[in-house]
Parts: structure tokens; C-alpha cells; sequence
């Protein structure tokens, strides 16, 4: 897809020089980077970006300009992207399920830290991965645990993950074959409350007793929440404080290396979108007025139905004249002919909007690039760089 090289004032600026009849995302990269070193500075140990929320060569150039050095990557490609952007970063492959000549490639690469959530998928690393990388430095295995899941907007552990039995078995043995024995998890996506890190760690402290294996370092996944509801803004620092305090608690002095591998956290508040209303509809017999947009969730909204409405959505005129009429609530649609092409619950925007105008969302970074199709002709996607999203 691609960045263009001009950078824009804002997506203001973009819009009334061009008037896009295609959808539009706005990276800010000093929003990126103000984001990444608000974890740097907050949370307790190693940062790590999922690159798998987005992987815009962008986005991981300026992420390890602004200090990020260790990145979550879940395929060869993801490997290959990051070992060419950034040669010298810290590679964790979590996706805990690969093919034989997958791990080869990764070790091929030189991967630095490996997740494990079976008994079958250990017994495929063993067979491949050495004790250590090429500069001598150990290897490092981590067993994957899940717990139920509370405060998550959807749970990861219905397909990784071992349970708390399984996980000790699998500590003790990373531990007895030779290489440096870890845990991680992940609670979840979007999670709010700073209990979700809390459950997991203190699991953590018990998989380690159990198995009589200190970890060498504990991996608290990602989870961490981006900025959907314009009056609730993400209390980051209060979860980064938890967690610092309970691995201590729980562990004393035999504390493991905290880790932590955000997505959506990091990126998903540097991107905007822009979308253009294609038609307007009455609401007709007591219902719901309808809009038509030129992106949907075959597009750059993939995620919305999954996660839930946002409302951090301004209108605007073509030549950039904000809306700001009463707000109703309105059913919207995206372009394709599929009737389920519908964002979730109902968009609260200005009764004065006209066809021709554009929608602008914040926080669409994350799984919005990646997801993008071209499913019925549709789905064409500039993204474009800006100095700042808020017009």
C-alpha cells in the first residue's frame, strides 16, 4: 500500500487539496512516537510492538526511532519485515503454533525468544532450535498460559494457551532441556481494568512454584487499550503501576524481567480515517436514517464488529467546514452489496450532513490496514502521512 512522501498539515489540509472519492488513512508519526515513549517511560521492563496490528513499514521505522527495540512477530514475513527494517531489534515469535520449516526460517534469523503452548508444538522446537542464537546468547522459551477472561472486548485464550497444569509441566521441561525459561500470556484485547494483568501474574507466581523454576523473565502480552470513547481515555499508567507492583509481590526478589508486547496500544491512536458519505437515506416508517460510506468492514472498519461502536467521529463539509448539527443516531452502511457491511450499533452524527461529506474517526490504527480487502471492487486505500490528526 504504501506512504506517500508529502506530509500534510492535518487531514483537513488533505482533504480540501485533493477531495478523495476513496477512503483515507492519516498517520501522525509524532502521535506514534509521543505513544511509544509513554510506554517506554511507564511501563516497568522490555516494550515490544505486534506487528501484526500494523506493519507499515512507517509505522516500524518510526517505532524503533523513538526507542523501540523488540518486536512480537507472528510469520516468516513478519520476521523478514522486521529483520530488513530494523536488523539489529529483538525478534519474539509468539504465534505458539508454526510449521517445522517455520521455525527453521526463524532460526535461520536468529529469533530471540519462542512461545509454547503444547506438548506437541515444545517437542517441534526442541528438534529445531539450538541453546543459542548465533552471538552466543541464550535462547529462550515461554511456556503460554490463559486464564478465563474478564474485561476484554474479546478472548484470546479460546485458541493459545495452556492451562495452569499444562504450563507447569511445560516450565519444567524448557528448563531441564536448556534454555531460558519464561511465561507470558495475554489478556485479552482492549482491556480496561488493571485487575486483567494482576489474575494472570499471580498465576505466573504459581505455575512457577508448582514447577520449581524461577522465570527468567514474564512476557504480560498486550491487551492494552487504544482510545475509543471520546470522555474515556485510557488510564495506561495505572496498568503499568499494577503490574509493576504485583510482580513484585508475588515474586520478591526472584522479580522475572517484565515484558510487554502492545499493538492496538501503540498504534492505534497515531492513524485516522476518512470516509466519504456516498448517500443518505430517511429514516422512513419511525426508523433509523441510514448512511452509506465509500469504506466499511470489508475495508479499513474490519474490526468495528468485534469490538463495538467508537464515537470519536466528526463530520465535515468537502471544503472542510466541520458539521455540527444536532446529533442523531444513524445506521451506517459500507459500499458493498453484502448486507452484514454495516458498522456495529448506531454512529451518533449531525442531522445536517450532506451527501458528499466525509467522516473522520480517530484511533484507526491498528487492524485496519492489514484487514483491508478488495472485496466487490471495493476497498482502494491511500494512507497518507500528517503532522497532526486533529484538525
Amino acid at each position: 500500500m504504501g506512504i506517500t512522501q508529502t506530509t500534510w498539515a492535518d487531514p483537513l489540509d488533505y482533504l480540501r487539496a485533493t477531495g478523495p472519492f476513496d477512503p483515507v488513512l492519516f498517520l501522525s508519526p509524532a502521535a506514534l512516537q509521543a505513544q511509544a515513549q509513554r510506554y517506554l517511560d511507564g511501563f516497568p521492563g522490555l516494550v515490544t510492538y505486534a506487528v501484526k496490528a500494523n506493519p507499515e513499514e512507517a509505522v516500524i521505522t518510526n517505532l524503533a526511532a523513538a526507542g523501540i527495540s523488540g518486536f512480537d512477530v507472528a510469520s516468516p514475513e513478519e520476521i523478514a519485515l522486521i529483520r530488513r527494517l530494523v536488523p539489529g531489534a529483538a525478534l519474539h515469535y509468539n504465534n505458539p503454533v508454526r510449521a517445522r520449516h517455520e521455525i527453521v526460517f526463524a532460526v535461520g534469523h536468529d529469533v530471540a525468544s519462542y512461545s509454547v503452548d503444547s506438548q506437541s508444538e515444545l517437542d517441534k522446537l526442541l528438534a529445531h532450535v539450538p541453546q543459542r542464537r548465533r552471538g552466543g546468547e541464550p535462547t529462550e522459551i515461554t511456556a503460554r498460559f490463559k486464564l478465563p477472561v474478564t474485561g476484554a472486548a474479546y478472548d484470546f485464550g479460546a485458541k493459545f494457551g495452556a492451562t495452569e497444569e499444562l504450563a507447569t509441566e511445560l516450565l519444567r521441561r524448557i528448563a531441564a532441556a536448556g534454555f531460558t525459561p519464561s511465561l507470558t500470556f495475554h489478556p485479552g484485547t482492549q482491556c480496561t481494568d488493571p485487575a486483567a494483568w494482576e489474575a494472570y501474574i499471580r498465576a505466573a507466581g504459581r505455575i512457577s512454584a508448582a514447577a520449581g523454576v524461577t522465570p527468567a523473565r514474564l512476557n504480560t502480552g498486550g491487551g492494552f487499550p487504544s482510545h475509543r470513547i471520546e470522555e474515556t481515555r485510557p488510564a495506561l499508567e495505572a496498568i503499568f503501576a499494577r503490574i509493576g507492583e504485583v510482580s513484585a509481590e508475588v515474586f520478591g526478589a526472584d522479580a522475572p524481567a517484565l515484558v510487554c508486547e502492545p499493538g492496538r496500544g501503540l498504534v492505534a491512536d497515531a492513524f485516522a480515517a476518512l470516509a466519504r458519505i456516498k448517500a443518505l437515506r430517511d429514516a422512513g416508517d419511525g426508523g433509523q436514517a441510514h448512511v452509506f460510506l465509500n469504506d466499511g468492514i470489508y475495508g479499513a472498519f474490519a474490526e468495528l464488529p468485534l469490538m463495538g461502536a467508537m464515537d470519536r467521529i466528526r463530520a465535515f463539509s468537502p471544503d472542510g467546514r466541520e458539521r455540527r448539527g444536532a446529533r442523531t443516531g444513524r445506521i451506517v452502511f459500507g459500499p458493498t452489496c453484502d448486507s452484514v457491511d454495516r458498522l456495529p450499533g448506531l454512529a451518533m452524527l449531525p442531522a445536517d450532513m450532506e451527501e458528499g461529506d466525509f467522516l473522520l474517526v480517530q484511533g484507526m490504527g491498528a487492524y485496519s490496514v492489514v484487514t483491508n480487502t478488495r472485496f466487490n471492487g471495493f476497498g482502494a486505500l491511500a494512507v497518507q502521512m500528517v503532522m497532526t490528526l486533529e484538525p
